[in-house]
């Protein structure tokens, strides 16, 4: 399995593309900004693109989506409960401001629930629906590793003091849905470095 992880735009999200090394298919997971360079990236793995996911539709996660759509051809998915999402005002402000160049966002393609299966290839990935940062935050599993978006850092959670968040909701979603996964399962957060399962179980304040 491939997985490429940058760090991008003025928030440093993490952007990763995630590919089958047999057959080299991908996805982008969270093009936050940058567009060039995950474009570049994608190009430099060799990986046939065919979906975008985003795990959660804040501004620093969608700002280079429809750039990175309209360049792979390749289709969006989202989880339901952000089907309707807009830019919020901090997303026009930072515009406003000259930080990115940011289009409006695309119609999804696919729409994602609990359960569900992402094929690339080879590689299969389910989709853990885990809101509490956002409405609509969703995780993908699989092959040993776990794209966590904004719900689970190293050493860390989520920020839950935005509108249309829950700290409750959060803390249930980690619990009930990464903290079941095998220890040894690394963990790929929406920003900073990469960790485990296992150790976020031991040294994680915020679940102790």
């Amino acid at each position: 399995m491939i997985v490429k992880m940058l760090a991008v735009g003025p928030f440093a999200s993490n952007c990763y593309i995630v590919g089958s090394s047999s057959t080299k298919q991908g996805i982008i997971i969270d093009p936050g900004a940058e567009a060039e360079i995950i474009l570049r990236t994608v190009q430099q793995t060799g990986l046939s693109v065919s979906l975008i996911v985003i795990t959660h539709a804040h501004m620093d996660h969608v700002g280079a989506l429809r750039t990175v759509q309209e360049k792979t051809h390749a289709q969006f998915a989202v989880h339901e409960a952000e089907k309707g999402f807009v830019f919020s005002a901090p997303m026009r402000m930072l515009t406003s401001l000259g930080l990115t160049p940011v289009k409006s966002p695309p119609k999804p393609d696919r729409l994602l629930k609990d359960g569900d299966q992402i094929d690339i290839g080879d590689l299969q990935f389910e989709v853990l629906y885990t809101p509490g940062h956002s409405s609509g935050g969703i995780s993908l599993s699989g092959h040993g590793v776990v794209f966590s978006g904004d719900t689970l850092f190293n050493f860390g959670i989520g920020r839950t003091d935005f509108p249309g968040c829950s700290h409750e909701r959060l803390m249930k979603s980690i619990r009930e849905k990464l903290m079941v996964l095998p220890d040894e399962t690394i963990v790929y957060p929406g920003h900073g470095p990469p960790t485990t399962i296992g150790d976020e179980r031991r040294g994680n304040p915020f679940l102790q």
